[in-house]
């Protein structure tokens, strides 16, 4: 009989052989499973009851299966990403450059690019604009002191062109009518095509153009930044001439008379006759001029914009013009701002037929019946506009 001892022992030591044994099996199994690559080594959740899900790397030869209806979702899902690339990128593309001359493959500047980055060709008619430029410069230093914050109330007379990227300021008696026209046909798409064939009084009905003060402040100043801005001038008095001859003396302009004529003529006619009163159509020169230095005058309104002075209307002190055009230069100017535009080939400013316009000795022969007293109060009244646009002191001025 063998001793309870020994059995105890050989029992153990055969529980310590088959340890030994399932140890070794699962070493081996450790090594296989390390030398898989990294791509056959998945991950599986694998259940435990006691604590709940646990990642456990497959075995060699598994293969993880996704259901279908998860595959159907996956696909649908990058199927959707794509077509929504797609549309992001097409809709993001840039419009390719407008063209407005017929060289292929040449893509418009903008019209302040070509002004400050122009060809050789273009230097001397750009070097009298950046003449004209740095004087009123010079001028607004030399005589303005106090900086104004302008509100979009002030930018009404300042016409936006946005498919060129134009801001003109209009002058009255300025060829300012035919400028509307063109920038009519400009803006129309086509609607319009001679800037002569549109009535002068369409061309200033409002709504037809658009104005800087029609947008919000961000848009007004992302429009004084990189728009052509352009304004035209002339000599104060000779546009002062024109304004009173144009509202004054022509039959047809019965709303003006009852306007102004009748208020100038209450104020400064003695004894005037009732039918004058009623109507205001004889109104003179030397009474507009009264009219005018009248402090009363400004005091119960502003300026007419026809004999506002320029400075008020256009604020170049404010505003950097980049080009100063002048009626005594029309044509050349009008034509330099057409170039820039680049649709010189496709436009051309309109050119007056007038034999009586208005110049510096019609002017004489108005202000030959204003005492020199008036005269120099109506030169001071208009001095700021001499000085900015570099105009003389007229010779016929008796101050």
């Amino acid at each position: 009989m063998v001793p309870r001892p020994c059995l105890a022992k050989k029992k153990s030591l055969c529980c310590c052989r088959q340890s030994f044994r399932t140890n070794s099996r699962h070493n081996q199994s450790l090594g296989a499973a390390k030398a898989l690559n990294s791509s056959e080594s998945l991950l599986i959740l694998r259940r435990v009851r006691s604590e709940g899900w646990r990642l456990r790397r497959a075995e060699p030869g598994f293969e993880m299966r996704m259901p279908r209806g998860g595959r159907l979702l996956l696909a649908t899902c990058l199927c959707s990403l794509f077509v929504l690339v797609l549309y992001l990128q097409t809709i993001t593309k840039p419009e390719p450059p407008v063209r407005t001359d017929s060289r292929p493959g040449k893509s418009r500047r903008s019209p302040l690019q070509t002004l400050y980055n122009g060809d050789q060709s273009e230097l001397a008619a750009q070097r009298s604009l950046q003449g004209r430029r740095e004087l009123l410069e010079q001028a607004c230093l030399s005589h303005t002191r106090k900086r104004q914050v302008l509100s979009p109330e002030d930018l009404k007379h300042l016409i936006v062109d946005d498919k060129h990227g134009l801001i003109y300021c209009y002058v009255p008696k300025v060829a300012c009518t035919n400028w509307k026209r063109v920038l009519m046909v400009l803006t129309s798409d086509g609607r319009y095509v001679n800037p002569l064939s549109i009535p002068a009084n369409e061309a200033h009905v409002a709504g037809h153009l658009r104005t800087l003060s029609e947008f919000a402040v961000p848009e007004i100043n992302r429009r004084l930044r990189s728009y052509l801005k352009f304004v035209f001038v002339r000599e104060p008095f000779e546009r002062l001439v024109s304004a009173y001859r144009n509202k004054f003396t022509r039959s047809y302009n019965t709303a003006f008379h009852k306007r102004y004529g009748t208020k100038i003529i209450r104020r400064n006619r003695p004894d005037p006759e009732p039918a004058a009163l009623e109507k205001g159509d004889d109104v003179s020169f030397p009474e507009f001029v009264q009219y005018l230095v009248d402090p009363r005058t400004q005091r119960e309104e502003p300026f007419n914009e026809h004999w506002e002075r320029v400075h008020s209307l256009c604020h170049p002190c404010l505003i950097h013009y980049d080009v100063v055009g002048k009626y005594e230069t029309l044509e050349p100017d009008a034509e330099a701002v057409l170039r820039l535009a680049g649709v010189q080939e496709a436009l051309q400013f309109p050119t007056s037929g007038k034999s009586t316009r208005t110049d510096g000795n019609m002017a004489a022969r108005f202000f030959k019946h204003i005492s020199p007293f008036y005269q120099k109060k109506l030169f001071n009244l208009y001095r700021m506009d001499f000085l900015l646009f570099n105009y003389s002191t007229p010779e016929y001025l008796r101050t």
